[in-house]
């Protein structure tokens, strides 16, 4: 059997190690229980068996449907990649400050900025300023209304240095 489509065989297999990884952790670090008693472990098990089945039927149809072109996977688009990884360790970084070094918490709103900025930046053709920061802004009034407000989370909404 030969595989027709390099992509969708690629993720068949991407989905499988990242489903049955999830699985296994959730089963080996948590007590999983049954279905009318649920443990701690069992939501997180289920979705990654689920993710793994996802993963199996992707592979099965990159072995059996034909595709036009053999879907060819292409060159790694790094840009794309270290801006949207990017993205996201900032947000962490900003949101929670880094004491290793001195960098404080610059909040909620900071942190959905730099986010949304560094994650448009992955395509370099269609950045367009003016729209990514009426964008954060209505992430962060959204992030704002509903994880504050609503949900009462305690979380930096401006900057440490602001707020003391």
């Amino acid at each position: 059997m030969s595989i027709k489509s390099e992509k969708d065989f690629a993720s068949g297999l991407m989905f499988i190690a990242t489903g049955g990884g999830f699985a296994w952790a959730s089963a080996s670090s948590y007590t999983v229980g049954s279905a009318v008693q649920m443990g701690p472990g069992y939501f997180p098990m289920v979705l990654g068996l689920c993710l793994a089945l996802l993963g199996g039927l992707i592979l099965f149809f990159s072995l059996v449907v034909e595709t036009p072109d053999g879907g060819k996977i292409g060159a790694i688009a790094w840009r794309p990649l270290l801006c949207i990884l990017g993205a996201n360790g900032a947000f962490g970084a900003l949101l929670g400050g880094v004491e290793s070094i001195g960098l404080p918490s610059m909040g909620l709103v900071v942190a959905i900025v730099a986010l949304t900025v560094i994650a448009a930046m992955a395509d370099e053709t269609a950045f367009q300023l003016r729209r990514v920061l009426v964008l954060s802004t209505i992430l962060a009034a959204g992030s704002y209304g509903i994880f504050i407000a609503l949900l009462g989370l305690t979380m930096p909404v401006w900057p440490t240095f602001l707020t003391a």
